[in-house]
């Protein structure tokens, strides 16, 4: 079954570029690209090989992130590109005339591999961020009468306890949210938010890797006033499955939804 889904009556996203220019998306196209990114998943979903499990849940949650932006750049007909630095920001970055003037200075530049001329992008652009929340642990499920916690594939709307997004600095803004789960055992986009007045308090102390704690790097938890005003500026959530408008409303003590 496909996902029904609701916009917010605003017509357009705002937010400004690097250069001070004043930039609108039509929050259609955020719809549309959910629509996108969900038709490439069910293609996955017909390999033979489980990708999604391959993955896990941490690089799956990233892999929907990356798929998001991908299919906002095709519905917006370019109007944004992905930055070619895998370390850079933001992750899409803002082609209006002045962008890209500057990229192709770059690029004539031979600097595009380079990470200084995209961290940040002068011109500015869209972070896009995805989450698909917190459950409780396995010995919580346990006491709750469950075997395991939920697993690849198993929809976590019914235990959900809550959802933030991360960072590497606490300065991310303009920020493209993203929050999904599985419906029907396949990635499946239930919400996504944008907001352009995060400010660094609305971010957590940047918490730095512990001596021997792997590939682990820093990172800055969104918190609760910056997760209210995401919600509060919600463009796309899920009109199918009531449980998500009820979830986000009751986790941000509203009635935005």
């Amino acid at each position: 079954m496909i996902p029904r889904y609701k916009i917010t009556t605003k017509p357009t996203i705002s937010f400004r570029s690097g250069l001070g220019e004043s930039v609108s998306v039509q929050t259609q196209v955020f719809a549309n690209a959910v629509k996108e990114a969900h038709k490439i998943i069910d293609q996955i979903s017909e390999f033979e090989v489980d990708i999604f499990s391959i993955l896990g849940m941490r690089n799956l949650s990233a892999f929907v992130g990356e798929l998001y932006a991908a299919s906002l750049i095709k519905s917006t007909d370019s109007q944004f590109r992905k930055n070619p630095h895998q370390d850079g920001y933001p992750d899409l970055l803002l082609m209006d005339r002045k962008g890209q003037v500057l990229y192709e200075e770059i690029k004539a530049a031979g600097k595009v591999r380079e990470k200084l001329p995209f961290s940040p992008f002068e011109n500015g652009g869209l972070e896009i961020k995805a989450t698909c929340g917190s459950v409780p642990t396995p010995d919580r499920c346990r006491k709750m009468g469950l075997q395991e916690k939920p697993d690849i594939g198993d929809q976590r709307i019914q235990l959900m306890t809550g959802y933030d997004w991360k960072a590497h600095h606490r300065e991310t803004n303009y920020l493209v949210g993203i929050l999904w789960d599985f419906i029907n055992g396949l990635p499946r986009i239930v919400a996504v938010f944008f907001c352009e007045t995060l400010t660094e308090d609305d971010w957590g102390k940047i918490v730095q890797p512990k001596d021997g704690g792997g590939r682990t790097t820093s990172v800055s938890i969104m918190s609760r006033t910056g997760i209210k005003k995401m919600y509060e500026n919600w463009v796309v959530v899920i009109e199918s499955d009531e449980r998500y408008a009820k979830f986000l409303n009751k986790y941000n003590s509203g009635t935005a939804i």
